[in-house]
């Protein structure tokens, strides 16, 4: 099932532009890692805010679809706590509350120290969509 659920994710066209990478998923977590390159820094030779966010919202996706119900994100927040060290920043999301229309999703970033980067919070809204993952389909709930 990770496979499927893996193989589904690849479909997200900017994560992949990106090079977001989907590690581990199951039910309700997800850890997600980002190689940083010359095009995710910014004019400070740090990494972007934005890569940051968008690798803890990917995270964020895979943890709260991992179910099969499909959910899309209404709110999100984000605190910065250090610029990453090392060439690669890993983020792990867990679903915090997992209601049947809204859930919330916690997901921390790390950079290869194990020092934490970030931390994002994330509310999902649950659509009556069901995602087969072993089809790539989605269907009407």
């Amino acid at each position: 099932m990770e496979a499927d659920i893996i193989k589904f994710f690849e479909r997200d066209r900017f994560a992949h532009f990106v090079g977001i990478e989907l590690i581990k998923v199951e039910s309700g977590f997800a850890i997600c890692r980002l190689e940083i390159s010359e095009k995710h820094l910014n004019g400070l030779d740090v990494v972007q805010g934005g890569a940051i966010y968008t690798l803890a919202d990917f995270a964020f996706a895979a943890a709260t679809n991992s179910n099969g119900l499909a959910t899309v994100g209404i709110n999100s927040s984000i605190a910065y706590y250090k610029a990453p060290k090392g060439k690669v920043i890993t983020a792990e999301a867990k679903v915090i509350s997992d209601g049947n229309k809204i859930c919330g999703c916690d997901v921390n970033v790390f950079d290869e120290d194990s020092s934490l980067v970030a931390k994002f919070t994330g509310t999902g809204y649950r659509k009556n969509l069901f995602i087969d993952f072993s089809t790539g389909t989605i269907k009407k709930g």
